[in-house]
């Protein structure tokens, strides 16, 4: 009996470590393929900031070249400017900003503003202005107009 004993304890051991072994051999795989989707996102995530760090680093030297662009704009401003208060009441009558010729036209149109404006005088008005005049045409009555085109 002790040998059907050992026969049957072999047989349920054996079972039980093949089932323990497949076990045990799973979970080394979901390990495994975690250990590798850890890697795989590291790798992402260095990836990451290596791009984060690139865009910062063109993001700063765009931002650097702007400003030098600026200070430069501002600095010929300022000399632009200069330059104009330099200039004397002699140089800015030098150079009108219209022609001889364009200012005595502008200078005639005026004149005949002013006479136009001058030559009207103020008649005694006794007519009415045309809103009010003395034959209403009816438009805005409730009484049905003729068509006087019609063909």
């Amino acid at each position: 009996m002790t040998v059907v004993m050992t026969i049957v304890l072999l047989l349920v051991g054996g079972a039980i470590g093949f089932f323990a072994g497949r076990t045990l051999s799973a979970s080394a795989k979901e390990n495994k393929e975690l250990a590798e989707q850890v890697s795989q996102t590291e790798a992402t995530l260095s990836q990451y900031q290596n791009d984060v760090a690139e865009h910062l680093e063109n993001s700063a030297t765009l931002l650097e070249q702007m400003n030098t662009t600026c200070q430069n704009a501002m600095k010929q401003m300022e000399q632009s400017t200069a330059l104009l208060q330099r200039a004397t009441p002699a140089e800015k009558d030098a150079m009108p900003f219209f022609s001889h010729e364009t200012q005595e036209q502008l200078a005639q149109t005026v004149k005949l503003r002013h006479e136009k404006k001058e030559s009207v005088e103020h008649d005694d008005m006794t007519e009415a202005p045309l809103d009010y005049s003395g034959n209403p045409s009816g438009l805005f009555d409730d009484k049905k107009q003729s068509v006087t085109n019609a063909e």
